[in-house]
């Protein structure tokens, strides 16, 4: 299978603390990877070096390779064009404070899209994804504070999509969701592993045993082992995984 993404000895300092230390390891292309561990294990940092958020936050640094479609993220990519490349969904839904249909359009009006029929197909189709669609198709004018914390989230899935990303992040999307609400970004997620490469940082377990390819267990910064999701989750090779899992600890 092609590797989307390459991570080789990674080490991220966050805001001065140790955070990653020697990560290896290979995203495939159209694949949902998990990521799991308890606090403090990195994974919220992996996704902001991807993206170079951690660019931003002050007393933090990176050392080690990362390859984007064998190019290198900090020599051969511009930022702006890897943060088109490489969207991301916090955990917080973080809804513009303009209409549903603005929210959607917002990206590509950004970077030059102007006319209504082409924005128009966007926002459709980009609803559609995330299967929200049929929920707002009547309301696109509506102020987006105006729906759910669910649908919140899926309209900010959409708005990632908008600007037609190859890898989408996900930082604990469904940590503020009910059932119904969490049900229903995984199954945009599962729709949307057609066409994009997507990495779910969780501390579900449950959640990434549902909805990974495979999944990889964190700890303190290393990564334990990544493998299957249904092997991590049924018979891991490592103990400290299974004890995580199980509930042991974490």
């Amino acid at each position: 299978m092609v590797n989307k993404i390459t991570i080789e000895n990674l080490k991220a300092v966050y805001e001065g603390v140790l955070a990653l230390n020697g990560v290896n390891l290979d995203i495939r292309q159209n694949e949902i990877l998990g990521i799991i561990g308890p606090s403090r294990s990195g994974k919220t940092t992996l996704l902001k070096v991807l993206n170079r958020m951690i660019d931003f936050v002050p007393r933090s640094r990176v050392e080690g390779k990362i390859l984007f479609d064998n190019l290198n993220i900090y020599t051969d990519i511009r930022l702006l064009a890897l943060r088109r490349k490489i969207g991301m969904v916090y955990a917080l839904p973080l809804p513009l404070p303009m209409s549903i249909f603005d929210n959607v359009a917002y990206g590509p009006r950004l970077h030059g899209t102007k006319s209504k029929s082409v924005l128009s197909d966007i926002v459709e189709k980009c609803l559609k994804a995330s299967y929200l669609w049929d929920e707002v198709k009547d309301r696109l004018d509506s102020q987006a504070f105006q729906l759910s914390g669910g649908q919140q989230q899926r309209l900010c899935i959409s708005r990632t999509l908008a600007v037609e990303p190859e890898v989408i992040l996900y930082d604990e999307p469904c940590s503020g969701l009910d059932p119904i609400s969490t049900a229903k970004v995984e199954d945009a997620m599962r729709e949307l592993k057609e066409k994009y490469t997507q990495v779910l940082v969780t501390n579900n377990t449950k959640q990434a045993a549902r909805v990974s390819d495979r999944t990889a267990f964190f700890l303190m910064g290393e990564l334990v082992e990544v493998d299957n999701t249904k092997k991590i989750f049924t018979g891991p090779s490592d103990e400290r995984t299974n004890d995580y899992i199980t509930g042991k600890f974490g």
